[in-house]
């Protein structure tokens, strides 16, 4: 029987981006009252640069006293940590090594939902070469599970991830990296995570350039508005972000948020959760500024706000032992 026109779509793309997929092993020394013992744990990684540049989760190599990473060819490196990134849970690995099969890396932000993808690594840390499985973009921007903070929004889908998957790539069909796989829900069926490959360019660079990752920072804290809430401060609107408290000196106070203020939009979209206001924060250009939609004891208003660079992070808090 011939396969058919799908069939060899998903062969093409596999062929193209299977060559740029490494395995990454990781030595950690843990200190027990009987003595250090070496942990190994295993996951995936994908070249983005023909000099030597690997991409993986930063929960793969977390403390490792030694990074191994090995090539669809057989060749075996000792992989120098670069940088990672906890929050986003980025990790860049640089190899001695040149003309090195880099894959080609997609477009995120064109992705629909219900579009195929391809999920390849070496799951299980299994022989034979990287697992491939077949799924579609179940959701964008997802936050993810279990926390109550993130910057950017995660890749949802149904193709099977298993331990070993984290840091391989989630391609679409015509063999582009669209995400970077770091994590499923072991107790749900067909739920895997992975970070949209737009974020992924931007921390790297960052990680490369920079040493580490720049975020805009505004100086606000606050909570997400629910309707009990909204009702006990007679308050018409029933989501939101909160602000609870401004930073003296901060780009906020400059710009006249007060503690108090409802942020109902950020640059045109709109505001319903924390998360919302985190991601419009997160594609504003260092030196831009970005417009707020405020409601303020009932009378709505705009400010501009023109964020400050940040270097701190939030974990994850998704970090596992052994197959990664």
């Amino acid at each position: 029987m011939l396969p058919t026109d799908f069939e060899n779509r998903v062969v093409g793309a596999v062929e193209r981006v299977s060559e740029s997929i490494v395995s990454v092993s990781s030595v950690r020394l843990e200190r027990h009252f009987y003595g250090t013992v070496p942990l190994e744990g295993q996951g995936s990684g994908v070249i983005i640069d023909r000099r030597g540049l690997v991409v993986t989760n930063n929960h793969v190599i977390d403390g490792a006293a030694q990074v191994h990473v090995g090539l669809k060819d057989g060749r075996t490196f000792v992989g120098e940590v670069v940088g990672s990134d906890e929050a986003t849970d980025i990790a860049v690995i640089r190899l001695d090594a040149s003309d090195l099969p880099a894959a080609e890396l997609g477009d995120s932000e064109s992705l629909k939902v219900g579009q195929f993808v391809l999920a390849i690594g070496n799951a299980l840390a299994l022989p034979g070469g990287p697992t491939v499985s077949t799924g579609v973009v179940s959701a964008k921007g997802r936050p993810l599970p279990g926390t109550d903070f993130i910057f950017e929004g995660l890749l949802q889908t149904d193709a099977a991830v298993n331990p070993g998957n984290s840091g391989g790539p989630l391609a679409d069909l015509g063999g582009s990296v669209i995400g970077i796989t770091t994590m499923m829900i072991p107790y749900a069926q067909g739920m895997g995570f992975a970070i949209p490959i737009n974020t992924v360019k931007r921390i790297a660079q960052d990680i490369v350039e920079k040493g580490s990752v720049v975020r805009p920072w505004i100086g606000v804290s606050g909570v997400d508005l629910t309707p009990p809430l909204a009702r006990r401060y007679g308050m018409q609107a029933e989501s939101g972000f909160l602000v609870a408290e401004v930073t003296p000196g901060s780009p906020a106070s400059s710009a006249g948020l007060r503690s108090g203020d409802l942020v109902v939009g950020a640059d045109g979209a709109e505001v319903h959760h924390t998360k919302d206001l985190l991601f419009a924060l997160s594609k504003v250009p260092p030196g831009a500024s970005i417009t707020l939609d405020i409601n303020r004891t009932g009378s709505t208003g705009r400010l501009q706000v023109r964020p400050a660079e940040s270097r701190r992070f939030q974990r994850f808090g998704n970090e596992q032992r052994g197959y990664r």
